[in-house]
């Protein structure tokens, strides 16, 4: 496998306050994660950077996990202590008072990937299949183009586009959407934050992944087109390449 983890502070933002990771516990699998923070004097970035370091360790002391039930157990036990963490750090430092994350995490090997996502940050799977998104926003505007409110057009420019109805950290108790897929030689994994997602089109992030190029390159390419279509907000992003020439084990 080939993967690359890329993050921007795009071109408006002071700071950023997304963070990430491709990740190994102690049988060399990955786990990665994207999580964009929020909250003002700079505690998103902290909400963040605690979510990917606490998950680095759990994730470091884990034994290899064989079926996606243990992916999925694995996902819900780990967030949920993040969550905890996060919520009684921001109860004990006021200046991180009301922090947040969003959170899109994967567990990959060789047989399957699961995800788990909290927000709106996403994953998307290139396959035989097509191209599709594998999560569903946690947000406002979803909700809104779910019930038939507004069509996902109107949801593009949306004033409260940005409003998430669930994010890591704010409550004590959070509720994630965990799944599991088959993944196999041939597809592409792409995990972004909204900075990616909500600048650069599903056409575009296709024309990207499918390039006879390496995956940094392609890093790099998505990154560069969200900042020439505003770069308003920061941008991250993970792509794993499961390519057909290396099937049999997993390193960058």
């Amino acid at each position: 496998m080939k993967m690359i983890f890329m993050t921007d502070q795009g071109k408006v933002r002071q700071h950023n306050e997304d963070c990430g990771g491709i990740l190994y516990n102690r049988s060399g699998q990955i786990l990665t994660v994207v999580a964009d923070g929020m909250g003002g004097h700079r505690a998103g970035d902290v909400a963040s950077e605690m979510t990917v370091m606490e998950l680095k360790r759990l994730w470091s002391e884990t034994p290899g996990i064989t079926t996606a039930e243990q992916a999925e157990k694995w996902l819900k036990v780990s967030i949920n202590q993040v969550n905890t963490t996060l919520h009684e750090h921001a109860k004990t430092h006021s200046e991180c008072d009301g922090m947040g994350t969003t959170i899109v995490a994967a567990i990959i090997t060789n047989l399957f990937l699961t995800v788990a996502h909290i927000g709106d940050s996403r994953c998307y799977i290139l396959n035989e299949a097509g191209f599709s998104q594998i999560t569903e926003d946690h947000s406002l505007v979803n909700e809104l183009v779910r019930s038939g409110e507004i069509t996902k057009e109107d949801a593009e420019n949306h004033p409260r586009k940005n409003v998430l109805i669930r994010a890591l950290g704010t409550e004590k108790i959070v509720e994630m959407d965990i799944k599991s897929m088959v993944f196999e030689e041939g597809d592409i994994l792409l995990l972004c934050s909204d900075g990616l997602s909500n600048k650069v089109t599903e056409i575009e992030i296709v024309e990207c992944l499918k390039m006879e190029t390496l995956v940094n390159e392609k890093a790099a390419r998505l990154i560069e087109l969200a900042n020439l279509h505003g770069g308003e907000d920061n941008i991250t992003l993970i792509i794993v390449d499961y390519e057909r020439e290396a099937g049999q084990g997993d390193g960058q």
